[in-house]
Order: structure tokens, then C-alpha cells, then sequence
């Protein structure tokens, strides 16, 4: 039997209504699965010495990998302090302080203007919240990928639909265009 794509989308939900809701909170924790991180990465095309943000980054693996794999620079940004904690100790026990810096802030304040890459696993009503922070802060060419959840009003360049496990998984590759009137 296979697992329909909703699945992902009701976990995310069922987790939602099982924590208080808190407007700077996004999301609750709910980790990506290290395929959907791989494919995630690979589907942003992350080069090396690349800036990868992970807003809602949890236990860092999207920020641990794009340094691991990508040799790529990231930035973990986690609101729950004993998240960002852990988080950050993971890191400086593995050795990646030069590639990887977790920051315990808000995502919705955060300035995104380094970043060649954002990542994201929230629900579409988050995504709609911070998409005016990826137009204000995003240099034309980066991209923004999202994992199961769209950004509202804005067309992907490429979706990737696979299956993990018994589970349908899909990806939205976004890609920042040029400004008007600039070259």
C-alpha cells in the first residue's frame, strides 16, 4: 500500500494542533526525513562556498549536510531555545563551526540577503508569511526550496514528486527572477 502525499501535509497538521500556537512559531518540529534533505539539496543545485539557509532548521540536518556534502557555508535558524541548543552543540561536536552557524532567532525577522539557498518544511500559510522577507532580502538568482508545502502566488521552476519509503514526497524549486529594470 502506498502512503498519498496528504500524509506528510496531516503529520505537519496533527503536530500544529498538538503544540500552542505562537505567532512567531511557525511550525513545530517535525524533521525531515535525510532523503527529502538529499533531494532537497540536489535539487537546488548547491555549489560549493554556496550561503544555505535553513529557516526552522530543528536538529540542523539540511544545515549539517549542505556543509558535509555541498561544502557549502549554512545558517540554521531554530526559534525553540533547547532545539537551537542541542542544535549548535551537534555542530561543534562534529567539528563544523567554520560552515555551519545556528542561530536562535526568528525567521520572520531574519535577514536573508547572504543567502544563495533557503530551505524550507512549513505549511503554506508560513511560506505566504516569509515569502515578503524572500522578496525583499533574496538577490535575483537565489533560490527557495520548499518541502511538501507551496508558496502562494509564486510558480516553481521545477517540482520533484518521489517516493521514500511507502511515502509520496514533493519538492518546489523557486528561483528569485531579475529585478525590473535592472540588468
Amino acid at each position: 500500500m502506498r502512503v498519498t502525499p496528504l500524509l506528510p501535509a496531516l503529520a505537519l497538521a496533527a503536530a500544529l494542533l498538538g503544540q500552542q500556537h505562537d505567532s512567531e512559531n511557525l511550525a513545530p518540529y517535525l524533521p525531515s526525513p535525510q532523503v527529502v534533505v538529499d533531494k532537497m539539496l540536489e535539487a537546488a543545485q548547491v555549489k560549493p562556498g554556496e550561503v544555505v539557509y535553513d529557516l526552522g532548521c530543528g536538529d540542523g540536518r539540511v544545515v549539517i549536510t549542505a556543509a558535509q556534502k555541498y561544502r557549502a557555508r549554512a545558517v540554521g535558524i531554530e526559534i525553540q531555545e533547547s532545539l537551537f541548543k542541542s542544535t549548535a552543540k551537534r555542530v561543534a561536536d562534529m567539528g563544523l563551526n567554520s560552515l555551519v552557524r545556528i542561530v536562535h532567532g526568528n525567521a520572520l525577522l531574519a535577514d536573508l540577503s547572504p543567502a544563495d539557498v533557503v530551505t524550507v518544511y512549513l505549511l503554506t500559510s508560513s511560506n505566504a508569511r516569509l515569502k515578503p522577507n524572500f522578496e525583499k532580502y533574496l538577490r535575483p538568482g537565489a533560490r527557495v526550496v520548499s518541502y511538501e508545502f507551496e508558496i502562494p502566488g509564486w510558480t516553481p521552476v521545477h517540482t520533484e514528486t518521489f517516493q521514500a519509503g511507502k511515502m509520496d514526497h514533493k519538492i518546489y524549486v523557486y528561483e528569485i527572477p531579475a529585478r525590473k529594470g535592472k540588468k
